[in-house]
């Protein structure tokens, strides 16, 4: 079998400073499987705004408030999210959610976020917002 000096501080893994063609082969293959493997496995995709938002509200507001798509808000006196677009523009919201919320049901603390952390609560609300049909109408009976 034919040897061949092996890089680096002249040893190799039989201590010789030699491998084999053999080893050295099956090292470039081992090598090409993990990078092949590595390239193959689906990355992990960071949160989206939405997610990153939810995951905020669920710390911090579902104590009180309905904080999904439906479901009634555990507090009375708390809105559920997904009407605030109802009351107000969301983006309204920013200023209020920087500098400390102060307003709503009577048992609400004092919340400040930082930027980042209110455009993701924000994207969060608008997605879970109800969509009003303006062609329909209520008609009562």
């Amino acid at each position: 079998m034919r040897e061949i000096k092996a890089r680096g501080a002249g040893t190799s893994l039989s201590g010789h400073g030699f491998v084999s063609q053999g080893a050295a082969v099956m090292r470039i293959w081992s090598a090409v499987g993990v990078a092949v493997a590595l390239i193959g496995q689906p990355a992990l995709a960071a949160p989206s705004a939405a997610e990153r938002g939810l995951e905020l509200v669920r710390r911090n507001c579902a104590m009180c408030h309905a904080i999904g798509d439906v479901g009634a808000s555990p507090n009375r006196e708390a809105p559920p999210f997904r009407q605030l677009g109802r009351r107000y523009p969301l983006e309204n919201l920013e200023e209020a959610l920087s500098e400390g919320i102060l307003t709503g049901h009577p048992a609400m603390p004092e919340y400040r976020f930082a930027p980042d952390e209110i455009r993701d609560l924000i994207t969060y609300l608008k997605s879970i917002q109800i969509r009003h049909d303006a062609s329909f109408t209520h008609k009562p009976a």
